[in-house]
């Protein structure tokens, strides 16, 4: 596989500073040297540099803080994923906070979008991100971007995906949330994006549940995105994570869903919210890349 990363030095869109430096993590725990191992060839690395939020007015919307700059990024960002497609190369983006995923996915959708084709996402996260600014209880941008891809939000955003919401409910898939805000809930309700809680999970297993996953968003589909936030595992495997909720995905559970990625028709993914300055020796940075090998094929045997 030939393989563009993109690194999205980006944090403005979190409540707590840090993830700008997750891509730097990830590299450091040797990303492109074990891709390369696998056979994959990294055709490039390419940062996307973000002012510092010091250096950085938070917009005049305190309902969406940092909109500017966040948009600047994610437009920047869908350029380079739709452009990656157009030259046959799988776009593995590194966050970064979960902002950036309106740009990732917008350029997906606008590649495939052309060829007549829509997208499917499995989207891992202890949240749903589906607040919108008339919502949102902070203001941050990284609780928007599931709703965002949905069509309802701020213009400037859902515009990303070129004219159309940039995903259809009935292809999105939310695994492993525990924490989700009263004030987003209806909307997950309405839209009827299918959200495999915990409590589910624990309930039925989670083989099944990634399976009906992936049936979902692939089901009539060019193929999935995986959209990973690291928040998504329990924090004694990734403590490195700006809103750890306990009772998370295991290490084992986090890849089995790559795993079962990597047997699918795996078009992008995403790592975000990997948090340097909270983690321990770089455990969350080398669970992050463990889990990208894997999504992209390392098998035991």
């Amino acid at each position: 596989m030939d393989v563009a990363i993109t690194n999205v030095h980006l944090d403005l869109g979190a409540g707590r500073r840090g993830t700008d430096m997750g891509p730097s993590a990830m590299h450091v725990a040797g990303l492109v040297p074990k891709l390369r191992a696998m056979g994959h060839r990294v055709i490039d690395v390419v940062a996307l540099e973000v002012a510092s939020a010091e250096s950085t007015e938070a917009g005049e919307n305190p309902r969406a803080r940092f909109l500017p700059a966040i948009l600047r990024t994610c437009t920047a960002l869908a350029d380079r994923v739709e452009q990656g497609c157009e030259q046959g190369l799988f776009p593995l983006v590194l966050g970064g906070d979960h902002s950036q995923a309106i740009g990732t996915i917008s350029g997906l959708a606008r590649w495939y979008r052309r060829r007549g084709q829509s997208i499917g996402v499995v989207w891992v996260d202890a949240h749903t991100d589906m607040n919108t600014p008339d919502t949102s209880p902070s203001g941050n941008i990284h609780g928007m971007p599931l709703s965002t891809l949905l069509g309802r939000g701020l213009a400037e955003l859902t515009g990303l995906a070129g004219g159309e919401p940039a995903l259809r409910p009935e292809n999105v898939v939310v695994i492993g949330a525990r924490d989700v805000d009263f004030t987003e809930a209806p909307l997950v309700k309405e839209l009827g994006v299918r959200t495999y809680t915990m409590s589910e999970i624990d309930s039925r297993g989670l083989a099944l549940c990634v399976q009906e996953a992936f049936d979902r968003a692939s089901n009539g589909t060019a193929g999935v995105h995986l959209s990973f936030d690291l928040d998504g595992v329990d924090p004694q495997d990734a403590p490195g994570v700006g809103t750890p909720v306990p009772g998370g995905l295991t290490l084992r559970e986090s890849h089995l869903i790559c795993e079962t990625a990597a047997r699918r028709k795996l078009i992008g993914m995403e790592m975000v919210e990997l948090n340097p300055v909270l983690d321990i020796r770089n455990q969350t940075g080398e669970l992050a890349v463990w889990l990208i090998q894997s999504a992209l094929g390392k098998t035991i045997l």
